[in-house]
């Protein structure tokens, strides 16, 4: 199958081309600020009248909110919601000298974290300057006369309903980590709003009707999607609805209350068109590829641009080693990671292979019988997703993975790895171990705390181009919304109202596209570890679909019960110096703390249960 190149189209919103003056400066000062800091001060600011002059003007402000969203979402959420999870981790090497930072990110995989880790503080700063810049746009532009600046009222109205989609979609990230202990904050003064309630269960419920009243009334005032890709780089009626979609899939979590119903309803109207016109790409690569802003099945995607609106940290770059250009056959000034990798299918055991893990090791599926991780070996063998990357000089490119041995691009010849296999073959296994006793003697189950320079396959979202291309990966659109979603919704909605054959079904019909020619069969079968189209079939199924798209934690993993309640890969099986790590975890890790710097300046505050 030869790949299509998509040629680059410009989206319709370039955040950072339209930034002035006043939104940068409010970025700086009032964002950082909006819901933590008692003593915040008034800042001087250019009146919006001043500001405002014409309909660029109220663009180039709107803009500032969908780059603070990129930068604020786009690296801290997928921490919190990946890391903690079943399918990626930020693993340390070198005997546990590399990558450690002060187990910054391992209090995040074995869910180990408190109020003072520091991941969690940077994404609740983070998390407030969006829905700040929401708050003073809002604001502005309700107090502007639209003829004094060459607008009608519709107009104005429409990129007030943009921008409430766009903070009740900041609240809805923050709610999923958070809960009922936050505040709901819609002004631009001085004043910090405690928690939304004191009791967590009622704020629960008074954080769910804000953001579900906010898309509602804002939903027929925004555009939608008419086939052309005109609006999938700008929040439009296809997102809105598929945040209240969200919503009404974890309600039971939210707020203790059954919606899957009335969810189902709403997949049903997003897959007929009622809120533009989206379909099931053919060809899975498309969503991923340098163009994807047309690709049919993307609902919303942030630009990106290198240079300018270009956020890369949580997209290939942390799986990537130091000099990946020697087997992509591609340079620029953005360095890899060398971090994170997909969590291993196999233990420890086996024959000792010089410099590649072991022979023969054991299958955290088939001989721990693990419903959970393993997301490699999860796939079908005939999956077309589940083999090597490579993109050749035209292009043309296959496979989601950095797997085994790495070969120079041009010249085939070995690329070798660093720090603890310095100058050896560098060859990445589906493991993760002190294979060389370094820092800790090998076991046979141990955590992302004791890895090495190879361990775990890495995965590629979006294709890293050869040179000779001419395309620049880091310009891909950063996917965010999808219909493939909307149809493992529905999905699920039918799973859970009894009717397994249709959930199956609607799978199905995108699965399909990774099984060509006569492998279409292997979609009869539930995948391997499954023998029925179950429940745990069904969320292996979301874990394969949105693999390292941010999601797996999102109320996912915790629909199912499985966030803390599940087993898999080292949980209940290894051994720490300084930490449990058990099979079953304490379920106040099913909410993240408040982070303790927030607390001791905002008395209003109040705690999750149990930290």
């Amino acid at each position: 199958m030869r790949h299509i190149i998509f040629k680059s189209q410009k989206n319709t919103m370039k955040p950072i081309k339209y930034i002035g003056g006043f939104l940068a400066a409010t970025m700086l000062s009032l964002g950082t600020v909006g819901c933590t800091d008692l003593d915040e001060k008034t800042f001087d600011r250019i009146d919006a009248s001043t500001y405002y002059q014409d309909e660029n003007s109220v663009k180039g402000a709107l803009a500032a909110i969908y780059l603070s969203a990129q930068y604020g979402w786009l690296e801290y959420f997928w921490y919190l919601n990946e890391f903690p999870a079943d399918q990626i981790a930020w693993r340390s090497w070198n005997g546990s000298a590399w990558g450690w930072d002060e187990a910054e990110k391992f209090v995040l995989s074995s869910q180990t974290w408190n109020s003072e880790s520091k991941i969690i503080r940077d994404a609740w700063e983070h998390a407030w300057q969006t829905i700040a810049l929401c708050n003073l746009f809002i604001q502005n532009l309700s107090q502007l006369d639209p003829g004094s600046i060459g607008m009608t009222q519709d107009a104005i109205d429409n990129y007030i309903a943009e921008a409430r989609t766009m903070r009740a979609w900041a609240f809805y990230n923050n709610f999923e980590l958070w809960g009922g202990a936050l505040p709901i904050n819609t002004s631009t003064g001085g004043e910090v709003p405690g928690s939304a309630s004191s009791n967590f269960d009622e704020g629960c419920k008074l954080v769910y009707n804000f953001i579900m009243d906010e898309l509602d009334e804002s939903n027929s005032k925004l555009p939608s999607e008419d086939g052309s890709g005109a609006v999938r780089g700008r929040l439009n009626q296809g997102v809105n609805r598929m945040l209240k979609m969200r919503l009404l899939l974890n309600s039971e979590i939210f707020i203790k209350e059954n919606h899957y119903s009335e969810c189902a309803d709403l997949c049903q109207e997003i897959i007929d068109g009622k809120y533009g016109n989206y379909s099931i790409a053919g060809d899975y690569r498309q969503i991923f590829s340098m163009g994807n802003n047309a690709c049919p099945e993307i609902v919303f995607a942030f630009s990106e641009e290198v240079g300018h609106a270009n956020v890369t940290n949580c997209r290939n770059t942390p799986f990537l080693p130091y000099n990946y250009d020697e087997f992509t056959g591609f340079t620029c000034d953005q360095g890899g990671w060398n971090c994170t990798m997909v969590v291993p299918s196999k233990d420890n055991s086996g024959t000792l292979v010089p410099y590649a893990g072991t022979a023969n090791p054991k299958s955290f599926i088939f001989d721990y019988g693990d419903k959970l991780g393993a997301p490699y070996d999860r796939m079908n063998d005939k999956d077309i997703r589940k083999q090597p990357f490579h993109c050749d000089a035209a292009g043309n490119w296959q496979g989601r993975f950095f797997m085994g041995a790495q070969l120079n691009y041009s010249t085939a010849a070995p690329v070798l790895a660093d720090a603890d296999l310095q100058d050896k073959p560098l060859t990445y296994v589906d493991q993760c171990g002190t294979f060389l006793n370094l820092g800790r003697q090998l076991e046979t189950v141990m955590s992302p705390r004791w890895g090495e320079t190879n361990s775990g396959f890495r995965i590629i979202n979006y294709p890293i181009y050869p040179a000779s291309v001419g395309y620049d990966w880091r310009d891909i659109s950063e996917v965010e919304f999808r219909l493939a979603e909307v149809y493992y919704t529905l999905a699920e909605c039918r799973l859970r109202e009894g009717n397994s054959a249709k959930a199956k079904d609607l799978v199905n019909e995108v699965r399909q596209r990774y099984f060509p020619g006569t492998s279409i069969s292997e979609i009869e079968k539930p995948g391997p570890g499954f023998n029925a189209f179950d429940a745990d079939w069904m969320l292996s199924e979301w874990g394969l679909e949105f693999l390292n798209e941010g999601r797996r934690r999102r109320t996912d993993l915790r629909r199912f019960d499985k966030f803390t309640q599940g087993q898999w890969w080292f949980f209940g099986r290894a051994t720490e110096p300084d930490r449990p790590v058990p099979a079953k975890r304490d379920r106040k890790y099913e909410w993240y703390p408040l982070p303790q710097s927030a607390l001791m300046v905002n008395p209003g505050l109040h705690q999750n249960p149990n930290y």
